[in-house]
């Protein structure tokens, strides 16, 4: 299996915010049951990409099916005899998290912005280009939107003939290819239409990773898309 690790892959507690904030949740009341398992399945697809991400993912995997257990059994009591909510461990680490996230995005901004800052001795004709004015290669796109469209081409692919035996063989570099032929010049293809066509599910597993390697590399870029479970795929190089 190929082995991919991303710097800016946002870790299992960024996970639970990003489920917390779609399906607009209370972090003060989580449906542990249903949390644990979109997340093993969010687990199983990380591993199947073998991402270099998947041990902190299963020791929250972990903790979440203790929460759930304790969630079966009877309240336990503290000192004041009130009830002990097994869950608040868990709230209390998301919303530090939560906290330095924010902080984290305001301090980028500012950053950003002093950036923009041209002192005296700053000559246009001697600057490099503003890193802040390249565009941003994943816009409005989480790494989970990804896993998301990811799952959704594994669990729906066309009929796989499997009456034919024979080798098949696919590459990392000649998926890249494909995907850099197909966004020469400023074009644009989505995501379904390029796995459009792929009776193989090792195909698409390995076009996904082409895609993630291309991203590293800053060769293309990613955005929204209108159709649910999907993004726009660009190129990033003219030629």
């Amino acid at each position: 299996m190929y082995n991919i690790n991303l710097n800016n892959f946002e870790g299992p507690l960024d996970l639970l915010l990003f489920f917390i904030k779609r399906d607009e949740l209370d972090i003060y009341d989580i449906p542990i049951s249903n949390i644990t398992a979109e997340f093993m399945v969010y687990l199983e697809l990380l591993e199947k990409l073998d991402l270099e991400i998947a041990g902190d993912f299963i020791l929250m995997a972990s903790t979440l099916m203790q929460i759930k257990a304790k969630m079966l059994l009877p309240k336990e009591k503290d000192e004041r005899g009130e009830e002990i909510d097994p869950r608040m461990d868990l709230v209390n680490a998301l919303l530090e998290y939560k906290r330095y996230k924010e902080m984290s995005e305001e301090l980028s901004i500012q950053e950003s912005q002093e950036r923009r800052i041209k002192y005296r001795g700053n000559f246009i004709g001697d600057e490099k280009r503003d890193p802040d004015e390249l565009d941003t290669l994943l816009k409005n796109i989480s790494v989970y939107d990804l896993i998301k469209a990811f799952k959704s081409a594994m669990e729906k692919p066309p009929p796989e003939q499997v009456h034919n035996i024979e080798r098949f063989n696919v590459t990392i570099e000649e998926q890249m290819a494909d995907v850099l032929n197909k966004t020469d010049f400023g074009k644009e293809v989505s995501f379904v239409e390029l796995i459009k066509g792929m009776v193989e599910k090792l195909r698409i597993v390995v076009t996904f990773i082409a895609l993630l390697e291309l991203i590293k590399m800053g060769k293309i870029g990613l955005k929204e898309s209108p159709e649910f479970n999907n993004f726009i795929i660009y190129g990033t190089q003219n030629g």
